[in-house]
């Protein structure tokens, strides 16, 4: 059996990012944190935490962590069934920033008693977090279940290649080839985003080496198009406005790129976050195509 304090001391620690943190968050001192971890340490035989600046977990912190997480939104959900009054209990989820910029706001909104804790990573990464038992659920582009988790398709993502018009005159004059994809600098949201590379490749009819910007931000991304720091696949609820203004042109009319979303949900609290699938469902179908097939 687990001390529900040291479990509780390791989540702190990992929300917080130390150990004088999570003596904070809760109450106690950061001697009894140490205490605490390193009696947990000792019973499992592991590392738990990496203490370093902020401190992360270790591959079974993480794990346990998350059985953390899990056993107070269960705990959570008993009580509110028994006609008690339930705590707010946190829900760590993986989504992609185009998501939290466009429409799971406010899903996140409609659902009451939950702290949210968002983990943002690129869609075709954030099946990762759930693998490694890091988040309870996540928006992602992979059509298979992680194992332990229950599928929903999301709808797709509509990403269409913009720019300013007077980049697109600059640079793309003669066309959009893979001689001026090579030439005219891109948009790149991280080292992860391959979605211009993958829109170039599509359209070149062959792989094309980009000239790219890095900008960890969907609104700064659409932003700079504007601005004619570069061409970028961006969100087609996010430009609407500028296409139809004029303020943003694209590349190539009729050839967007759509991006399958779904949501992935552990099994184990699948029940507990049944109102917060319904409600991702529900933000989803307003906001993405349908999805295919």
């Amino acid at each position: 059996m687990f001390d529900y304090n040291q479990l509780q001391a390791l989540a702190a620690i990992l929300r917080t990012g130390s150990f004088d943190g999570a003596a904070a968050d809760l109450h106690v001192t950061p001697s009894a944190i140490s205490q605490r971890i390193r009696a947990l340490e000792d019973q499992l035989g592991t590392a738990l935490v990496i203490r370093a600046q902020p401190c992360r977990a270790t591959e079974a912190g993480a794990r346990l962590a998350r059985h953390v997480e899990d056993v107070q939104l269960l705990e959570a959900t008993v009580k509110g069934d028994l006609g008690g009054t339930p705590g707010a209990a946190r829900v760590r989820i993986a989504v992609n920033a185009d998501s939290l910029a466009t429409w799971i706001l406010p899903a996140l909104a409609a659902v009451p008693g939950l702290l949210f804790d968002l983990v943002i990573d690129d869609q075709d990464h954030s099946a990762d977090w759930l693998r490694r038992g890091e988040v309870q659920a996540a928006v992602t582009a992979h059509d298979s279940a992680v194992a332990g988790c229950d599928l929903h398709p999301l709808g797709r993502m509509r990403y269409i290649a913009t720019a300013s018009p007077g980049f697109v005159s600059r640079f793309f004059a003669e066309g959009v080839t893979a001689e001026t994809l090579a030439r005219a600098p891109a948009l790149t949201f991280d080292r992860k985003d391959r979605l211009q590379r993958d829109w170039a490749r599509r359209i070149a009819g062959r792989p094309v080496a980009l000239p790219t910007h890095l900008l960890a931000s969907s609104h700064a991304f659409v932003e700079a198009a504007r601005l004619g720091l570069g061409w970028g696949m961006n969100p087609e609820n996010l430009i609407r406005d500028d296409l139809a203004t004029g303020r943003l042109a694209t590349l190539v009319p009729d050839a967007p790129l759509d991006t399958p979303l779904v949501w992935q949900v552990g099994r184990l609290t699948g029940a507990a976050l049944a109102p917060l699938t319904m409600a991702i469902r529900y933000a989803a179908g307003s906001a993405l195509l349908p999805p295919t097939g």
